[in-house]
C-alpha cells in the first residue's frame, strides 16, 4: 500500500499514476478522511490536556468545584465521542488506502492495455517445420496424454488432465524448474494452499481481487492463486536484522483462479485454467538492491527457456498492464508455433515497498538503526501448463510424437512420448 504521506505531500503524482493505470480512485475523498482524522487526533489531545490540568486543580483544591467536576464530566464524554469516531474514520480511511495501487517506476511506458507493452529483447528466431505445427489440444489428445473430456466431467471447463506420459513430463519440469532455482540461491519452501484473509490482503489479493479468488466462507479462508501470497506474509508484522537481507526462496505449488476476468478468453487447451502448477520465485531486499535484483530474476527466467531450447521474448509492461502491486514487470513468453501466439510463462514484479506496508515488514540496515519497509520481489519460475504447451508445440515430429527437451531427460527417464506409450 502507498503510506498516506506519500499520498498526501505528492498527491499529483499519486493522481497521475493512477490515472495511467486507467482506473478511478478517490483520492479526493482519501485526502479528506486524512485531514478528519488528524483534527479529531489534535482536538482529542486537547481534550486530554484540559483534563489533565483541571484534575491537577481538583487535586489541589480542598473543595471539589462543582463547575470544573461537570466539566470534567462533558470533556469525558466528548473524549469518547471523538475516540469512537477516530476509530471508525482510521477504518474506513484504511479500506480505502487498499485500493490504491502501487506507483510504476519512471521508465515503464505509458499505456491503456498490452498492446503498449514494449519488446525489450528478442534473442530467438522463430524455427520453421517442415510441416504444419498442431496445436497441443491435438497433439496431447492424439498421443492420450491430455485429457479434457474426463476433466469436464470430474470438474467442469476450464480443467484438464494429465495422463501417463504427460503427467511424467509436468512432474520432470517442475523438479528441474526447482533444481536450478535451488543452484541459482533460492531455498525450497512447501506452503499452505490455504491462506488467512490477513495474509491474502497482505500480499495484494484482496480486497481488489476477491471475485478471483475460491474462498472457503465457514473458516474464512483463501485458496491462493499464487505461491507469493503466502510467502510474501512470511515475516508479516516481523522486523529482520542487519545482515539477514537478501532472502531468496522459490516454492512449488498448485493455483486457483477462478478467471472471472477472461470470461470467453483461451477456451481451448490448457492456457487458462482455473488450476494450474507452478513454480514460483520471490525475494526480500534492501530498498537499493532491488532493481538489480529484477534484472536477476529476469536473467533466471531467461537461463531456463535457453536451456529448455524455446524461442522467447521479454516485455516490458506499460501502465495499463502493470500488476496492482507492482512498480515495474517484465514478462517472459514463449513461442508456440501451434498455437501461433506468444504465451507468458514468467511474470518477474518489483513491488518496491508496497507490499512490504501492507504486511508490515519491515528491516534495520545495522544494529541500532531505525526499522524501515524492505522490498519485495515475485517471478513465476515458471507457470508450468504454458511451459509445457510450448515444450509440446516446439518439440512435435512430423509423426505427432514429441521429443523431451534435453535437460529434462534425467528427470522423465524417456526421450521421447509417442503414440501408444
Amino acid at each position: 500500500m502507498l503510506s498516506i504521506q506519500t499520498i498526501r505531500d505528492d498527491t499529483e503524482r499519486v493522481r497521475t499514476s493512477v490515472a495511467s493505470r486507467g482506473i478511478t480512485i478517490n483520492i479526493d475523498g482519501i485526502l479528506k478522511l486524512d485531514a478528519r482524522r488528524r483534527e479529531l487526533i489534535v482536538e482529542s489531545d486537547e481534550l486530554r490536556a484540559r483534563r489533565n490540568e483541571v484534575s491537577q486543580e481538583i487535586g489541589k483544591s480542598k473543595e471539589k468545584p462543582a463547575d470544573l467536576i461537570a466539566e470534567m464530566r462533558e470533556v469525558g464524554q466528548r473524549i469518547k465521542g471523538l475516540e469512537e469516531e477516530t476509530r471508525t474514520t482510521e477504518v474506513t480511511l484504511g479500506d480505502m488506502l487498499l485500493e490504491v495501487p502501487n506507483i510504476p517506476a519512471t521508465e515503464v511506458p505509458v499505456g491503456d492495455d498490452e498492446s503498449k507493452n514494449v519488446v525489450v529483447k528478442d534473442v530467438t528466431s522463430i524455427p520453421n517445420f517442415s510441416f504444419a505445427p498442431k496445436p497441443h489440444w491435438e497433439i496431447g489428445e492424439a498421443l492420450d496424454i491430455i485429457d479434457f473430456n474426463r476433466a469436464v466431467k470430474l470438474a467442469g471447463s476450464r480443467f484438464f488432465m494429465l495422463k501417463g506420459k504427460g503427467a511424467r513430463l509436468q512432474r520432470a519440469l517442475i523438479n528441474w524448474l526447482l533444481d536450478v532455482h535451488e543452484e541459482n540461491g533460492y531455498q525450497e519452501l512447501y506452503l499452505p494452499h490455504l491462506v488467512t484473509r490477513e495474509t491474502a490482503t497482505g500480499s495484494g489479493q484482496l480486497p481488489k481481487f476477491a471475485e478471483n479468488m475460491y474462498h472457503d466462507e465457514d473458516d474464512d479462508l483463501w485458496m491462493i492463486p499464487t505461491a507469493e501470497v503466502p510467502i510474501t506474509n512470511m515475516f508479516g508484522d516481523e522486523i529482520l536484522g542487519p545482515g539477514e537481507l537478501p532472502l531468496s526462496y522459490v516454492a512449488h505449488t498448485p493455483s486457483y483462479r477462478r478467471e472471472k476476468a477472461s470470461a470467453g478468453k483461451d477456451t481451448r487447451g490448457i492456457k487458462r485454467v482455473h488450476q494450474f502448477e507452478k513454480v514460483e520465485m520471490f525475494k526480500f531486499v534492501e530498498p537499493d538492491a532491488s532493481m538489480d535484483a529484477l534484472e536477476s530474476m529476469t536473467s533466471h527466467v531467461e537461463d531456463i527457456c535457453t536451456q529448455l531450447g524455446i524461442p522467447y521474448r521479454v516485455l516490458l509492461l506499460c501502465t495499463g498492464d502493470i500488476g496492482f502491486a507492482s512498480m515495474k514487470t517484465y514478462d517472459v513468453e514463449m513461442w508456440a508455433p501451434g498455437s501461433l501466439d506468444w504465451l507468458e510463462v514468467s511474470s518477474i514484479s518489483n513491488c518496491s515497498d508496497f507490499q512490504a506496508r501492507r504486511a508490515k515488514i519491515r528491516y534495520r540496515s545495522e544494529q541500532g538503526a531505525r526499522p524501515t519497509f524492505l522490498h519485495t520481489l515475485n517471478g513465476s519460475g515458471l507457470g508450468i501448463p504454458r511451459a509445457l504447451i510450448s515444450i509440446i508445440e516446439n518439440y512435435q515430429q512430423a509423426d505427432s510424437s514429441v521429443l523431451v527437451p534435453e535437460v529434462l531427460r534425467p528427470y522423465t527417464g524417456f526421450d521421447q512420448i509417442k503414440k501408444g506409450d
